[in-house]
């Protein structure tokens, strides 16, 4: 008896419209169709065989590029669109600044002793706080 593969996630499963193509593949295509052969049959008598194809196939290929590539289940135009908004439309550098609660302590504490040395031992001494003629005190 024959057996067939079903994957499990049938998610990822494309409903076929036209044949093995999806009705978003089988409109692109078209697009590219409509597009190109015109312009092939109307630039061959000029510039001959070789170079006609050649400008079909360019016009055609960035259709067919939409109807075909898919990133992480979004298609080429949303893919596109995304890579644009990043690049061009909002700013690379995004500041990240962080509060270093070390260094702070470390300015408070400076602030608050003050430090003198001898030849034989390191006097660390605590600023007076004096009030001044400015500062009221609270009672």
């Amino acid at each position: 008896m024959p057996y067939v593969a079903v994957p499990k996630d049938l998610t990822a499963v494309k409903t076929k419209a036209v044949g093995p193509l999806t009705k978003r593949q089988a409109i692109c295509f078209s697009i590219g169709g409509v597009i190109g052969v015109p312009l092939f049959f109307a630039t061959r008598g000029a510039i001959g065989d070789s170079s006609a194809v050649l400008i079909m196939l360019g016009t055609m290929l960035p259709v067919f590029f939409l109807a075909i590539y898919e990133k992480d289940g979004q298609p080429a135009e949303k893919v596109l669109r995304n890579i644009l908004r990043s690049k061009f439309f909002f700013p690379q550098t995004r500041s990240y600044k962080t509060e270093n609660f070390y260094y702070k302590i470390n300015q408070l504490q400076q602030e608050e002793y003050t430090v003198g040395t001898t030849k034989e031992k390191t006097i660390i001494q605590k600023k007076s706080t004096k009030p001044t003629s400015k500062t009221t005190i609270k009672k």
